[in-house]
């Protein structure tokens, strides 16, 4: 059934392709009388004239009617004066003697009076703001300038009236847009103020001194993201639960949500339960849940549960998820990722069968090929278990690592390391971004029969070098030294600092709940 908001739709294209066939009735209208003229300036015959002037009047292109009387009648001037019609258009030819005859005159008025309502009507057209509209929506109130005027020339903060229209999921593609500096733009809470950011995410509380890589608002060209309203959250999530499933770096988003929205909880009405594999965060006064569940590759492994440190010893079993998919029943929000550690940069130990003989029974596969085999077995799981009316499922795409600082021109073995502001060029895409890993999840998800939903953070992180954890951050549970933090190698270019680039993520997956 057809919506009013799509026959409004429908509507507003009508009238966008009437006024381009418009704007093209009168250039094709001005060029048939041009050529009419030259050509009438050199033919001699009144045959001639006849024969040509029926050519024209049964032209396919016709004018709008407001201008058919005022054509004919030109083109019946232009063609009694059709041997004085060169002196108008070609003065440097030989000129009759004697003074212009009246019909010269009028004629020549008429040419500039269509000339001037083609350009009227055509400068209309192209003023029009319904020209350069992507769709039809409600436009947002211009954003307010920057107290920053440093920070205002550094990236051409605008003062004009902000045309982006209001977000839709469908038709906004969050992912084409540039970072703009804000000092007036304040993060909801602190690594201070939340208790539930990990040491490992907590920069400012490391040591972190500077603190403009807080102020950085995504814009995306086409559209507006609403500001993620705490309230609003909650209210979505009540009596629901919300689970993210994946990797550090869906542990990352996961923490940001949560410090989001608790702070306006009174202490009595909030808790979180201390596993590490599965924190659970509560709302009792909304009957609800935020919750993580550690799984990097999404199906079992042999270091799920105990992390093996060397990549080269882990078995992935790329056709089994059921031990881990066992928790993920029974949610109303699932947001999965896993990317980061299939990039170990080794080839993967794939598994099928049991883990009964050990590592016996392996086979070395490149990356992109497990983790097809990998994506699929959890896109069959998804599409047997999950019920569309009552779950809806996102994923998350790959959070870009910043590991090599020759790919935004800086020299080589820097990293991330004392990086204070965000790349700057347009559609910057580095080496830590595999292409061909996210090809296989959009050919994935576009077989599936329960519908996915991305969450597209991977251009927008691309950006932001400023932005990780870098050297503010835990080595085995210990903060590094003054020492270590002066050396880029120990730089972690891989997660991100709280608050941060993923209250960003939050707040496009909010605008898309």
């Amino acid at each position: 059934m057809i919506s009013e908001r799509q026959r409004e739709r429908e509507r507003e294209r009508e009238r966008e392709r009437g006024q381009d066939v418009s704007l093209l009735t009168y250039a094709s209208t001005s060029i048939i009388l041009y050529h009419y003229i030259i050509i009438l300036s050199f033919i001699k015959t009144t045959k001639s004239h006849y024969a040509l002037t029926s050519l024209l009047l049964q032209y396919p292109i016709k004018p709008p009617s407001l201008l058919k009387p005022f054509c004919a009648f030109s083109f019946i001037i232009l063609f009694l004066s059709c041997k004085q019609a060169s002196l108008i258009l070609f003065p440097i030819m030989k000129p009759p003697r004697g003074t212009l005859s009246l019909p010269i005159i009028f004629a020549a008025a008429c040419v500039l009076v269509f000339i001037a309502i083609f350009y009227a009507e055509g400068f209309r057209s192209f003023s029009s703001s319904s020209f350069f509209k992507f769709k039809c929506c409600h436009k947002r109130k211009a954003t307010p300038k920057s107290n920053d005027k440093k920070a205002e020339e550094e990236v051409g903060y605008s003062s004009f009236t902000d045309d982006r229209f209001e977000f839709d999921a469908e038709e906004c593609n969050v992912a084409n847009g540039k970072w703009v500096f804000n000092r007036s733009i304040k993060p909801l809470y602190t690594d201070r103020s939340c208790p539930y950011v990990d040491m490992q995410f907590s920069c400012t509380k490391n040591g972190r001194k500077d603190s403009r890589y807080l102020h950085w608002e995504w814009q995306p060209e086409d559209c507006t993201i609403p500001r993620f309203d705490p309230k609003l959250a909650l209210k979505k999530l009540r009596g629901k639960r919300l689970l993210f499933v994946g990797d550090s770096l869906q542990r990352n988003q996961f923490e940001s949500f949560v410090c989001m929205v608790e702070w306006i909880i009174p202490d009595n009405q909030k808790s979180m339960n201390e596993d590490r594999n599965h924190p659970v965060f509560t709302a009792k006064e909304y009957n609800t849940t935020i919750e993580f569940y550690w799984a990097p590759y999404l199906v079992n492994s042999n270091t799920d549960i105990q992390i093996i440190g060397d990549p080269k010893k882990r078995i992935i079993k790329v056709d089994s998820i059921t031990e881990r998919a066992k928790n993920w029943t029974g949610v109303d929000i699932l947001v999965f990722n896993t990317y980061v550690w299939w990039m170990s940069g080794v080839r993967i130990k794939s598994l099928w069968g049991s883990f009964a003989n050990g590592e016996e029974g392996y086979e070395e596969l490149d990356a992109p090929v497990a983790y097809k085999f990998a994506l699929k077995t959890w896109a069959n799981w998804v599409d047997s278990t999950i019920d569309p009316n009552r779950t809806r499922v996102f994923f998350t795409t790959m959070s870009p690592t910043h590991t090599r600082s020759q790919d935004w021109g800086r020299k080589e073995g820097l990293r991330c390391f004392n990086e204070t502001k965000p790349v700057r060029k347009k559609n910057h895409w580095g080496t830590g971004s595999d292409k061909t890993m996210m090809s296989v999840v959009a050919k994935v998800l576009k077989k599936m029969k329960v519908p996915v939903q991305i969450i597209n953070i991977t251009q927008i992180s691309e950006y932001r070098i400023d932005a990780h954890s870098s050297v503010y951050t835990e080595n085995g549970g210990k903060l590094l030294t003054e020492e270590e933090r002066l050396e880029p190698s120990n730089a972690d270019c891989i997660h991100w600092c709280l608050p941060g680039v993923p209250d960003t993520w939050n707040q496009i997956f909010l605008a898309m709940l």
